[in-house]
């Protein structure tokens, strides 16, 4: 069986070493039953809604919420943290509901594609959102992100029935690396009709509604084939019980049994900090990018291009690194990376010195979710991985909520001081290094 090698960046900031299956070694690596156009059309799901996490939520439309639809109003940036940590408190919420009552019907199409047409049409929804229209931007963002984050877990649970348990990671990888490559390609369209737009003497006014525009007709069209070829592959489950309680007692009872893990329990405290900090980097690096520096929509989406590439860098070089000092090590290091990047972009003047503090960002993004989603793994009980992984899942989504709406308010107690809110997300990093520290491998290992 044969396999290329690459080093991806996904969507949300995720990054990780993948094998791709070359087309004569994908046949071993699915289902009986399973098509090869199956498993493309999976992966090609990846590769559509990256393209909102890319241009929606990382470059374009939150700097021009902060900038443009909230007049730089001291509040901007809190405004729009709030709208991005509300929406994933409801995904938090709904994601176990919709996944159990996906299990229980055997359909999990209807639900993806309600929430496809959710996030689709909130983008579409912010082709209309001018200066002024604050609670309008802020509702169908928190639309929007709210179909993205609940499409992104019921993609997800199509994985173990198209692919083979031990080739489920390279599998997954690929549609990750995919995926990174369909937010690339998002977002350059995006850099060319904003630098034909800004020569044309044309404002952000006119280029992102077009650029809400280009994403969401991308999203649609890409994800078509995950809605034509994707075949359910699972049988209706008749169980006692509502869905409520089938989703959240399954989540309780985790929740209990963690206490005999600790050390997996202490790395998951320990990603709701850090993870945090990198949330805050995922939503508003382009808002400080143009807020602190001054940069403009398409020197903003350039940094954010080579950037995504640098973490594409930093995973490939710290999944080699892993191997040969430890995840926990390596993990403290990515961290420590963090803490640098922050001192960097807090004292940066200088554009340059800001390319460097984003490009180790970048490093950092890689290095970081690599390493600790590997000892989560590392740590977690052979015969229920899927279930500490379900426990990772709800830490990020914490850490997501967490994060944005810490920066904003501090903007905002801090009369918009963008520099301050990024020194106190230097916490987030070091409350990780604190907790990461306490975390012994060995007798976690030894536990399961």
């Amino acid at each position: 069986m044969s396999f290329d090698s690459l080093s991806s960046t996904a969507h949300n900031g995720r990054t990780q070493r993948v094998d791709i299956p070359n087309e004569g070694g994908l046949r071993g690596l699915l289902q009986p039953g399973v098509k090869r156009r199956e498993f493309w059309s999976w992966a090609f799901y990846d590769f559509a809604n990256s393209s909102y996490t890319t241009v929606v939520s990382t470059a374009v439309f939150n700097a021009y919420f902060v900038a443009t639809v909230a007049g730089d109003a001291q509040w901007a940036t809190f405004a729009w943290t709030l709208a991005v940590s509300f929406a994933a408190a409801v995904v938090m919420i709904l994601g176990p509901l919709a996944g159990a009552a996906a299990d229980l019907r055997g359909r999990k199409r209807p639900y993806l594609f309600a929430s496809t047409i959710a996030c689709v049409a909130g983008t579409i929804g912010l082709c209309f959102v001018g200066p002024g229209d604050v609670a309008l931007g802020m509702a169908l963002v928190a639309l929007s992100a709210i179909g993205f984050g609940l499409g992104e877990g019921l993609i997800a649970a199509w994985l173990p029935l198209l692919g083979r348990p031990h080739a489920l990671g390279r599998l997954s990888g690929f549609g990750w690396s995919l995926g990174y490559g369909g937010g690339l390609a998002a977002l350059a369209l995006c850099i060319g009709y904003v630098q034909g737009a800004q020569a044309r003497g044309l404002g952000a006014a006119h280029f992102v509604p077009v650029c809400m525009a280009i994403t969401a007709v991308f999203f649609a069209l890409a994800a078509l084939p995950s809605f034509l070829l994707l075949r359910e592959h699972a049988a209706p489950q008749a169980r006692a019980g509502g869905v409520v309680e089938q989703a959240f007692g399954r989540l309780k009872k985790t929740l209990a049994d963690s206490a005999g893990w600790p050390d997996l329990r202490r790395l998951l405290i320990a990603i709701v900090g850090y993870q945090a900090g990198v949330a805050v980097v995922v939503a508003l690096a382009a808002v400080y990018a143009q807020q602190a520096m001054g940069f403009d929509t398409a020197a903003t989406l350039q940094l954010i291009f080579a950037v995504n590439i640098t973490a594409a860098l930093g995973a490939f070089g710290f999944g080699w690194l892993q191997d040969r000092i430890g995840h926990r090590r390596a993990l403290m290091l990515s961290l420590w990376m963090w803490l640098g990047m922050v001192l960097l972009a807090f004292f940066a003047t200088e554009r340059a010195l800001f390319w460097v503090a984003a490009n180790m960002a970048g490093l950092a993004m890689g290095a970081s979710q690599s390493a600790g989603r590997a000892l989560v793994g590392y740590l977690a009980p052979r015969e229920r991985v899927a279930e500490c992984f379900g426990l990772w899942s709800l830490a990020v989504r914490l850490a997501t909520v967490i994060g944005p709406v810490s920066y904003g308010l501090v903007t905002w107690l801090f009369a918009g001081n963008h520099r301050a809110a990024m020194l106190f997300t230097g916490v987030f990093f070091v409350f990780g290094l604190i907790v990461v520290r306490g975390v012994n491998v060995e007798r976690g290992r030894a536990l399961v």
